[in-house]
């Protein structure tokens, strides 16, 4: 059995409010020509199909266009409804769709209802399991959920309703397992970590096609692992190497993977230092068509900083200004200033040090004297 695992292509999403369509599109192509290449069995999609509940209606014909697209490749198509997907909405049509080979499972009181696909190599059919995104706080007692329970919990009783052949079974599910690494992008399941899922309690498949973390990780050698998205979508994954998994089962169940790039999409890249060197500095040629993440390190932030820097890069995406000698403090510490500050212009000047790195001098001093000396006159007239 050979099987193609990707995940979270949040169709439809923004980067810092510019559009990805394009480059996700780009990314679709890829998947679907690995499909064809690899004539693999099944494609398992692992959640967060789009980026929002109610997407825009071009990743709707996005995501249509790619069912399609992989179908007509021969392989059983089985997706599931993540955390930022409605699980109603994407699964309206699962009943029909379910007669071409294409699965999209959100409905949880289904989990009991294995997708089977039969090799076309040859060799014995392989129970494909759906097991959406689970909320412990909305599903009701079809999994037996007395009040609220955790991730945990929740998995524990959906998977114990399901068969385990550990040479025939297989797991397609969207949740955070306790030891994998978060990114910035991904949205907090649960305040805490009571999100969190052991890698015991996936016990008993051949292999589990995961969703949810943003990069793609191993997390019980190559038989539990997180495909990961398909392009970067927060800068704290501009050096993750997207990719999707290429899995074949042997007849004893054992895995062999090939984690294959796909290497679409614009690049993203960091920059820090002084605006003029960064206007100037010829190692920077390169980067005109990647999205940046700037930060500053002038003593002062320069007079449209934003405006000059897309003068060279025009995709800065985020600006930061970050001095060299500014010493930022803890939230103690400007917890300590707050109550240490005996009058509103002691808390003035604790908040200048803060934000400034350095004590406001004599005239700055003054000018916030006289400031709240206005103020002061004004509320009492």
């Amino acid at each position: 059995m050979r099987l193609l695992h990707t995940s979270d292509w949040h169709l439809g999403r923004l980067f810092h409010g510019a559009s990805l369509l394009d480059e996700q599109a780009a990314a679709m192509d890829r998947i679907v020509a690995l499909a064809a290449e690899a004539e693999v069995d099944a494609v398992l999609i692992a959640g967060d199909l789009y980026d929002r509940a109610i997407p825009p209606a071009e990743a709707v014909q996005l995501f249509s266009e790619t069912l399609a697209r992989l179908a007509a490749t021969g392989a059983a198509v089985v997706a599931i409804a993540g955390n930022h997907d409605s699980h109603v909405r994407v699964s309206t049509y699962d009943p029909l769709l379910s007669r071409f080979r294409v699965t999209i499972r959100g409905d949880v009181r289904r989990v009991a209802e294995p997708v089977t696909v039969t090799p076309r190599r040859g060799g014995d059919p392989v129970a494909i399991h759906p097991l959406p995104y689970l909320d412990p706080a909305v599903e009701g007692p079809g999994l037996g959920a007395e009040g609220r329970l955790r991730h945990q919990e929740a998995t524990a009783l959906a998977l114990d309703r399901l068969p385990r052949d550990r040479r025939r079974s297989v797991l397609v599910a969207h949740t955070f397992v306790a030891g994998g690494s978060a990114s910035d992008s991904e949205r907090e399941l649960t305040v805490g970590n009571v999100d969190r899922v052991s890698i015991d309690t996936f016990a008993g498949f051949a292999y589990v096609a995961l969703g949810h973390l943003h990069g793609a990780q191993e997390l019980d050698g190559p038989r539990l692992a997180y495909s990961g998205t398909p392009l970067p979508y927060s800068f704290s994954e501009q050096h993750h190497t997207k990719s999707v998994r290429l899995v074949d089962l042997d007849a004893a169940g054992l895995p062999t993977v090939e984690v294959v790039p796909l290497a679409v999409g614009r690049p993203l890249a960091t920059l820090e230092g002084s605006l003029e060197t960064l206007l100037s500095d010829p190692r920077h040629d390169g980067l005109a068509a990647a999205r940046l993440r700037v930060i500053l390190t002038d003593e002062q932030l320069p007079l449209q900083a934003m405006a000059r820097l897309r003068q060279r890069f025009p995709l800065v995406a985020e600006l930061r200004h970050r001095p060299p000698e500014r010493q930022r403090s803890t939230a103690d510490d400007r917890r300590r200033q707050v109550q240490q500050a005996a009058t509103p212009l002691d808390l003035s000047l604790a908040f200048f040090r803060d934000q400034q790195g350095r004590p406001a001098d004599d005239a700055e001093a003054d000018l916030l004297r006289q400031a709240l000396g206005a103020a002061a006159r004004r509320g009492e007239s």
